[in-house]
């Protein structure tokens, strides 16, 4: 959780020249700099697409983000609005990483045992249908009513962010029980989305991604190396179900799913493999330092080039293909899908007339269902099934870390916003529940960032480290 090595050494030194712009900027580079999802820049795109909407190029921007774009190949061609592409195209990259993390933890990490598991799951339960159940019954026979679905979701990004804030100063069990409570959340987002808000279903790009989700795992079975194929049949994945009428982030936790978790190679046969090689090596890089034959020189050194590229290979099997996808993918995530999403998704034109909204049914029901929906339902399903054997707290995690975690919860913007778009269209009343998503993620942010610096423990995570 937090930094990775590297920047955390950089944080160290850098603490011996300027103690207090050390100590200020460790709170804020988790924001950018983790090894995980980030919300820095999304907040950063965020705070741009309000300016924008509300300033005297707002036509300019928001037809930047209208114009279509086709893709056509002979007759057939396909054709969505610019911000529709990032929609389907990139923001699966997103729910790949989700789907991906999900799976390491549950196989490898904190939730590897079934009730570890049961927790969040249980908890992503209570946070889908509470705030369901609150946001229907203020708006329930409304106008207002289509929207029930904004209340689903949990911005993982933010979320996971501000638990890196407190890096090891809170216990690693709670990121993951964040991590899997939000892609619940979010792939029961998705299935409101596939079946509440998509229209006919077409049944051949579910049959076609079916089938290729059927060959990535065939390949896996197998052993298959080589990453063209698995690329290729993830494209199809794509295609088929955005095809089929469901939206495309799906795939993409579908993708994420059948990333293997465990190495090919253990460090141990690693060691036992690999020792003669490297004397091999050795052996054939000094003789062609000592060679006095050119043409002897150059089979020398491409024998030890040999060996070079046998012990690259094997070291790059010690480590499990979930965590080089989601090393590749994790920047362009945090610096590019995220914030094209919030720059071509966040519209809210502030207004007399929105503004005058503030009291309705629709503004106030998504407030109310993530702010109060979703903490009281992660922990009052916990609660229940931990009371019944069902579920295991994760070690070291406190109950008060669980309401903190049902706070972050209620940040629910990304897909939240997204589901507003498709229940409202464009109007005044999309504009309504992007602006009641905004204020109930400020307020959640706000309380579980309290309630979590509350709980973490003193350490030196966040001082500047002293002078040795």
């Amino acid at each position: 959780m937090g930094l990775s090595p590297r920047l955390t050494g950089r944080a160290t030194a850098r603490a011996h020249h300027s103690p207090a712009a050390s100590a200020f900027l460790r709170k804020f580079e988790p924001l950018f700099a983790g090894r995980e999802v980030t919300g820095g820049p999304l907040l950063i795109a965020t705070i741009l697409a309000l300016a924008m909407t509300n300033s005297p190029w707002a036509h300019v921007f928001e037809r930047f983000w209208d114009t279509p774009v086709t893709i056509g190949f002979g007759a057939s061609e396909v054709s969505h609005r610019l911000a529709e592409w990032i929609d389907h195209a990139l923001l699966p990259l997103f729910f790949v990483i989700v789907g991906a993390d999900v799976k390491r933890e549950m196989a490898t990490g904190p939730l590897a045992h079934w009730r570890s598991a049961a927790f969040p799951l249980a908890g992503a339960l209570g946070g889908m249908l509470v705030p369901v159940g609150m946001y229907l019954a203020i708006a329930a026979g409304t106008p207002a009513q289509p929207g029930w679905g904004a209340v689903i979701t949990t911005d993982t990004a933010f979320g996971l962010a501000l638990i890196a804030v407190f890096a090891n100063r809170l216990p690693v069990g709670l990121r993951a029980t964040m991590l899997a409570f939000a892609a619940v959340d979010d792939v029961g987002g998705l299935l409101v989305i596939a079946f509440a808000y998509s229209g006919a279903l077409d049944l051949w790009g579910l049959v076609a991604a079916v089938i290729a989700l059927g060959g990535i795992v065939a390949l896996r079975r197998i052993g298959w190396v080589s990453s063209v194929p698995y690329v290729l049949l993830a494209l199809v994945v794509w295609g088929g179900v955005l095809e089929s009428g469901i939206h495309a982030t799906i795939a993409g936790v579908l993708i994420g799913l059948t990333v293997p978790v465990q190495p090919r190679l253990e460090q141990h046969d690693f060691a036992r493999r690999v020792q003669g090689r490297v004397d091999e090596f050795r052996h054939a890089h000094d003789a062609a330092e000592r060679a006095d034959d050119d043409e002897e020189e150059q089979q020398l050194r491409e024998r030890a080039e040999e060996r070079l590229g046998y012990l690259h290979e094997m070291a790059s099997a010690t480590r499990e293909a979930s965590s080089r996808l989601i090393e590749v993918l994790t920047p362009w995530v945090n610096y590019v899908v995220l914030p094209l999403f919030a720059l071509s998704n966040v519209r809210i034109h502030v207004s007399a007339d929105l503004l005058s909204m503030m009291g309705s049914p629709l503004v106030i029901g998504v407030v109310l269902g993530l702010v109060a929906g979703k903490p009281l339902g992660f922990l009052t399903f916990t609660w229940a099934a931990s009371a019944l054997g069902l579920a295991k707290r994760p070690d070291q995690v406190t109950w008060p870390m669980v309401v903190g975690v049902g706070a972050l919860a209620g940040i629910g913007f990304t897909i939240s916003l997204f589901i507003a778009g498709l229940a409202f269209g464009d109007g005044e009343m999309r504009e309504a529940a992007s602006l009641g998503v905004l204020l109930a993620s400020v307020l959640a942010a706000a309380i579980g960032y309290a309630i979590l610096r509350s709980c973490a423990e003193p350490g030196s995570a966040t001082r500047a480290p002293a002078e040795t």
